[in-house]
């Protein structure tokens, strides 16, 4: 096992796109990419195992019944790169399935230190499998792994969890035809998604009763202080979340109690409060099999297979780069 690190964020471009999002005219916002220093990595990985947040279970349930069917759809070489590993965990079904045919090479691409850490340790003992880890943002890995293709290899990039629901309309059309310029006609793409349900359901997933994805929001304020030496006051905000019905989309928003400035000297901005603002931290975006499709169709790919837990309504789609 070999560890790899490239490029992870900067504490530049972290203070930069704090000043640019706290000064949005409209509505303050953070990027979620930020959520995943050590401690948030580890919060994210709780909230996994939480009852009301029934997504990641969904995920594995499906990768438990028919990872099998997935590789048997591959071709003979297959590279595997993983955009947004996390701990690895639901990627081991498929791993361990292509390791028993073949000597698989396996990159998962994260920005998290503490998340490919976890990954390692979790995949570290499949045979057949060998880790190269990439410490970068998702396009910038996936082009590294690409370039070191053989000629026959076919690349599986792993899209799971529905991280692709956290990009706006229309980025997250935009990211996946940037993800199919990588890949050649034939590779295969495995994207994950949730599906719309209860929206009671979905508020509840995102707002536990033991306030875990709350302290994962809050967090964010932590690493803020910590590494922009900003002055947030923790006790001054709170965690809420929102279903927005017009986007199908549950939103996450750390809401100021007061009125009240913040100092953030590392991003060179003072930035002003009033009570019940928010700073919109994160969109889950809930999909329909028919916009699965649509998507697909305008980045570049065609849907050559779909499975979907009815127990939570979540998809997995193989989709083929034409």
């Amino acid at each position: 096992m070999a560890t790899q690190p490239v490029r992870p964020f900067s504490l530049s471009s972290l203070a930069r796109d704090v000043r640019e999002g706290l000064t949005h005219p409209r509505q303050k916002r953070l990027p979620p990419k930020y959520f995943y220093d050590e401690v948030g990595s580890a919060l994210f990985e709780a909230i996994c195992l939480l009852p009301e947040y029934g997504l990641t279970r969904a995920d594995e349930r499906i990768l438990q019944r028919h990872s099998h069917d997935i590789v048997a759809r591959l071709g003979p070489s297959v590279m595997v790169a993983e955009l947004g590993s996390g701990s690895g965990k639901k990627t081991r079904l498929i791993l361990e399935a292509l390791g028993r045919r073949q000597m698989t090479p396996y990159f998962p691409i994260e920005i998290s230190a503490a998340a490919l850490e976890m990954c390692e340790r979790e995949l570290s003992d499949i045979r057949g499998v060998s880790i190269v880890s990439c410490q970068c943002e998702y396009l910038d890995g996936l082009k590294q792994v690409a370039a070191r293709r053989g000629g026959d290899d076919q690349l599986l990039v792993l899209f799971l969890g529905s991280t692709i629901g956290n990009l706006e309309r229309p980025k997250d059309r935009e990211f996946l035809r940037q993800v199919r310029k990588v890949l050649k006609p034939g590779d295969a793409l495995l994207l994950g998604t949730d599906m719309i349900k209860a929206s009671y359901d979905l508020l509840r997933a995102y707002d536990d009763s033991l306030g875990v994805t709350a302290a994962f929001n809050l967090n964010l304020l932590v690493r803020l202080n910590r590494e922009l030496d900003a002055n947030f006051v923790l006790a001054n905000f709170r965690h809420l979340a929102r279903f927005n019905q017009s986007t199908c989309s549950v939103e996450m928003h750390l809401q100021s109690l007061k009125n009240q400035p913040v100092e953030i000297p590392q991003a060179r901005i003072t930035v002003q409060f009033t009570e019940g603002e928010t700073i919109w931290t994160e969109s889950s975006h809930k999909f329909n099999l028919d916009e699965i499709d649509e998507l697909a169709r305008a980045a570049g790919f065609q849907c050559k297979a779909q499975w979907i837990d009815r127990q939570w309504l979540f998809a997995e789609s193989l989709l083929i780069a034409g």
